[in-house]
Order: C-alpha cells, then sequence, then structure tokens
C-alpha cells in the first residue's frame, strides 16, 4: 500500500497573491475572510467614533449653554483611566484621540 501525501495548492511556486501576500489557494482564502471582517470591525468603529464624537460634543454644548465649564477633568481622567487600563499604553494615546474628536483640542 503506498501513502499519499498531499500538500496545500500553490498559487504559484515562487510568486505570492499580489492581494494577500500568500504562497497558497487555501491561505489567500482564509486572509481573504478575515480582512473581510476587519473591514466590517472598521465600518463599526468608524460609526461608533462618529456616534461618540457627536455625543461628546453636544454634552460640552449643553453643559456650556447651562453656564457650565467647557470641560470636567475629573471625567477625562475618568475615560484615560477606563482605556489604559484596558489596553494598556495604547490605550491612553487612544483615549486622547477619542476625547479630542468630542470636545476638540485644548
Amino acid at each position: 500500500m503506498s501513502t499519499v501525501i498531499t500538500t496545500p495548492e500553490v498559487v504559484s511556486p515562487t510568486a505570492i497573491s499580489p492581494e494577500t501576500g500568500a504562497t497558497t489557494v487555501e491561505a489567500d482564502s482564509q486572509i481573504g475572510r478575515m480582512r473581510q471582517r476587519i473591514d466590517e470591525i472598521d465600518a463599526t468603529l468608524i460609526a461608533l467614533w462618529q456616534e461618540r464624537a457627536a455625543l461628546s460634543s453636544s454634552v460640552g454644548a449643553t453643559r456650556v449653554a447651562s453656564g457650565g465649564t467647557r470641560l470636567v477633568l475629573s471625567r477625562e481622567r475618568e475615560i484615560l483611566d477606563r482605556y489604559r487600563n484596558e489596553l494598556g499604553a495604547d490605550g491612553t494615546a487612544l483615549a486622547l484621540l477619542v476625547l479630542r474628536a468630542g470636545r476638540g483640542p485644548l
């Protein structure tokens, strides 16, 4: 009885798929599916970012219109801490961008 060894179907023995950088059909397909999901997540993140920025801007405008301050530093610190605790140092950088999107630059 002979043993049959199968190998993944190679897109090209020397070239890589220009769209994915993969060298096999299976990897090319997997990468395509994962990138599609990443694109869906990105679209959701963008929509949520825009919604959050609009809400934050409205909160600030409402506060100022009622005679309050433009910023509430304790609230900003709370947000910075939450992002840092969940995401580490990159979370702090992300939180600063998120805060600026809603209130504008300091």
